[in-house]
Parts: C-alpha cells; structure tokens; sequence
C-alpha cells in the first residue's frame, strides 16, 4: 500500500470524527441572508487551531469573516481549498420533514439545512487539512484554506475579496467542495447578465382605454416575447472543449429528465423574474418594469447579449423605452488538460470505482473569482442535488467520506506529500 492510500483509507477508518464535524457544522445556523456568521466562524476557529494549523481572520465587512487557514510556506506551488459556510434560508419550516438543523444521521444520510451546499464538503476540506498537518507530512509548496460566508450572496465580501486583495493570488489550483453528482467534476460555468426593462405611457381612464392613453404594460407584452429570441444565442466552443461540452450537455439531459434540456449547457437562458406595473384596474397604466435574468454559455460575452437584445427591442420600433444591464459575471472555464483536473478524475475514478467526466455546469459560483485569476478551478464535493436551496435537504455519508478521500489524494499529487 503507497503512502497515498493509507491516508486515503485512514479517512474511512477515522469517518465518525468527519461526520461528527459535518453534523456540528448543520447544527449552527448560518443562514443568508439574515443569519449571523460568528457562531459557525469561531468553530471552525476553534477546530482548526486544535491541530495547530495557521489562521487568520479578514474582514471586508464585519458580518462577514473568512477564515485563511495554511500548511506549508512556499508559495511557488501554492494549493487553495475553497468552501463556504453560510447556506441560504430554510424558508417555510412547515415544509420541512425534519428539523434543518438538526445535523441528523438517519438512514445513512446526514439531515438538514447546508448539507449539500455545502457544509458537508466545507467539512471535508477541513477534515484532510486536520490530517496532513496532525500526521507531520512534508508540504511541498503551501495549503491554503478559505472558508467565506457570503458566496450565497454573491461572494463579494468573500472570495471575490479576497482575491482583489492578494490572498492566493499566484495559487497552481483551487479546489472548491461545491456540491457535484460522484460522476462530475465541474470544470465550467455559465456567465450571468441581469436586464432590466422599462415601458413608459400615457396614463387615461380604463373605460377608454381602447382609445385615449398608451398603455406601458401592452407595450412591455411586446418586447417579452420577442426576447425569447435570446435563447437562440448559442456558446462558442474551442475544438479542444467540444468533448466536454459533450458530456456536459449529456449530463444535463439525464439530470433534467426534460426533452431539449441539454439546450441549458450551450445556449443563453432567459428567466423573466419579476414584472410590476399600474396602479389600479381602472387606470391605464404609464409605467411597467421587469426584470430578467440570462445566463451565458462559454463563448459569449455580456455585451454580446446585451448587443443582441438592442437590437430585438429596437427593430419593435416602440417609444418610450427604457435598458438596464448589470454584468454579473462572465462564462469561465479550467481546461480539462490541467494537472489538476486529471488528478481529480483520476483519484475520484480509483474511489467511485467509477467513470467521473469532466463537465461544464448551468449555474454559477464562487470559483469564477478565482479563473479570473487564471488559476485551474473545480468543484467537487457531496450532494443530493433534489435538496439544494430547497426543503428536506440531506447528503449520502458515503459521499461525503469518499469526496474527502478524493481530496486528500489530490493533495498528495499536487503538493508531493511525504513523509
């Protein structure tokens, strides 16, 4: 047995100790917005200097902390693990079959608010810097930890900030515990654009409305189907991703179950998200808003769409007419030929026993912050995907003791670990 499989096998003797961590996590309620993040912050805290390991706290706004954790100092082969510990609300409790934080174990399952998204690899990531630095391994390079609690909210207090300020800046990787099906590591994600539309008229009486006034919410009926032209933007793919691509748009089309499905890997998705306007029934209304959110498949930019939308409202020939755009993010992506990537699906292949594929992903995550960078990024962590930011959120214990296994064998492939 190679030294990378004893440790790699020490996590499944030693899983009741990562469970008990996954299940302490669930219980404190970090929820966001509205929650407080000190209670989850100051365990971890607590947990990490246990082991001796390095931490520190940077704050960009006070209900924020992150926590930078490190083994090692040589900061030519540095290595981030990257998880978050906030998880969005509960919602209606009366919806839930269990309580969400709870941090149950009941049918070999783990219960409760964040298991999947993601303090159950939040604890992986923690459980194997515990190991490699209470085994005394020698760390080629440098480990470095961020646990963040706002990337419910966005990151900007988080990730995003803490690269702006440096913090593994020049990393080699990142490894995100974000949650993936056992199958998939996440090596892409679609970019995000907000519209906001605004139709103006002329308010009148409704009884003659027929005739007199001009009516913002007609107008708005307009322009929104004619935005669904939107969804024939289509991603532009190197030769090179074209079989990732592949697989990615496969993977959806069996995660979805619905026909035409895979369009959501490499076409723009348009969700009109809220719409307001008028004042009362009988009044013709003179002002109608909505707004839309679309994602960005690899290859197109935010002012490709906002480039292509001009032009649909402007060939409708309409007056008072009013575009807003937020660029969210751009579409990023990690080469599937990084060392880190083949690591990954070569470690995860050796535990699953099972093919994992490399896969571009239709939502969006903190590990965008970090390919801005041009630092290799993925995500692969536990999940029962039905659960997340839903009701009766739970994760399998398997998945959580194998996807810590995986991380602790890429570590050893990536910083040479050694006795």
């Amino acid at each position: 047995m190679s030294l990378k499989e004893k440790y790699i096998y020490m996590i499944e003797e030693n899983q009741l100790e990562l469970l008990d961590l996954a299940s302490s996590l669930i219980r404190i309620p970090s929820e966001n917005p509205s929650g407080m993040m000190d209670a989850v912050v100051e365990y971890i805290l607590g947990y990490l200097k246990a082991s001796n390991i390095d931490v520190e706290i940077a704050y960009c706004e006070k209900d924020f902390p992150n926590i930078i954790a490190s083994i090692g100092h040589d900061e030519d082969n540095l290595v981030i693990l990257n998880g978050h510990a906030d998880v969005v609300p509960v919602g209606d409790i009366n919806k839930w079959g269990f309580d969400p934080f709870s941090g149950d174990i009941v049918d070999d399952k783990l219960r409760g608010r964040g298991t999947s998204d993601m303090k159950a690899g939040l604890a992986g990531l923690i459980y194997a810097m515990k190991i490699i630095k209470e085994s005394g391994l020698k760390v080629n390079g440098k480990l470095e930890l961020h646990v963040v609690t706002d990337e419910e909210s966005g990151g900007q207090y988080g990730s995003k900030w803490l690269m702006s300020k440096g913090y593994g800046k020049n990393a080699k990787a990142c490894i995100i515990a974000e949650p993936t099906p056992e199958n998939n590591i996440e090596v892409g994600q679609k970019g995000s654009l907000n519209i906001r539309v605004e139709t103006y008229g002329v308010s009148a009486h409704g009884s003659i409305g027929n005739y007199v006034g001009e009516n913002a919410i007609e107008k708005m009926m307009t322009i929104l189907p004619s935005l669904h032209k939107l969804r024939d933007m289509k991603g532009i793919y190197k030769k090179e991703q074209l079989h990732v691509l592949e697989d990615s748009k496969k993977i959806a089309r069996e995660s979805l179950k619905v026909e035409g499905s895979e369009n959501v890997i490499d076409h723009v998705a348009v969700n009109i998200g809220l719409i307001n306007g008028g004042i009362k029934d009988n009044m013709v209304p003179d002002y109608c808003v909505t707004d839309i959110n679309c994602r960005l498949p690899i290859g197109l930019t935010c002012s490709d769409v906002e480039k292509r939308t001009r032009q649909i409202v402007d060939s409708l020939n309409l007056q008072g007419v009013k575009l807003t755009f937020e660029y969210n993010c751009e579409a990023n992506y990690t080469d599937d030929t990084t060392s880190l990537v083949k690591s990954v699906k070569s470690n995860a292949e050796y535990i699953w026993g099972a093919e994992v594929t490399p896969a571009y992903q239709w939502a969006t995550s903190d590990a965008r912050y970090y390919r801005y960078e041009n630092i290799p990024t993925i995500q692969f962590g536990p999940a029962n995907l039905e659960g997340i930011h839903s009701y009766n959120e739970d994760v399998d214990l398997d998945d959580i003791i194998k996807s810590t296994q995986v991380y602790v064998g890429v570590l050893f492939d990536l910083l040479g670990l050694s006795e």
